[in-house]
């Protein structure tokens, strides 16, 4: 990755419905240039989707948790797999620590938290949860800059 392949990420990541006439003009090098630096960033798995921005309290997910979970070490992958298949679920981290597992998921209300995290409890080689819910979002942006720098 070099300089111009970062150029392009911050612009997606600001804008992912940005036409490759628009970047190219931003860095200034030819479309097809653009095309195909996106083409082979996506089939090298650093570009992995296209997202929406969503705020989630207003399509009704208005409670968001983070909740670490205990397993038991030959359970951890195939718990951390299930836990991904929940639509619920946004972020599923293997952590050390405390905790084995940390996920962060959205939900409408307490009762459809409550039946999450009893579903989680009945989870083969779940030990124990420990559920935080979120009482403000200060910042919930899925990217970060990635130029080349020291400092924050």
């Amino acid at each position: 990755m070099d300089e111009l392949d970062r150029k392009i990420l911050e612009l997606l990541q600001e804008n992912a419905r940005m036409s490759y006439r628009e970047i190219a003009k931003a860095v200034g090098v030819a479309v097809g240039t653009v095309y195909n630096r996106i083409k082979r960033m996506e089939e090298e798995g650093i570009i992995k989707g296209f997202y929406v921005g969503i705020d989630y309290e207003k399509v009704g997910f208005g409670l968001t948790a983070v909740v670490g979970i205990k397993a038991r070490g030959k359970d951890i992958v195939r718990i951390e797999r299930e836990i991904a298949g929940s639509p619920r679920v946004m972020q599923v981290y293997d952590v050390t620590g405390e905790y084995d597992i940390i996920v962060v998921a959205k939900f409408r209300d307490r009762a459809d938290m409550n039946r999450f995290v009893k579903w989680l409890l009945s989870l083969e080689g779940v030990e124990k949860t420990n559920t935080s819910v979120v009482m403000d979002i200060v910042k919930e942006k899925p990217s970060i800059k990635i130029e080349v720098s020291e400092g924050l």
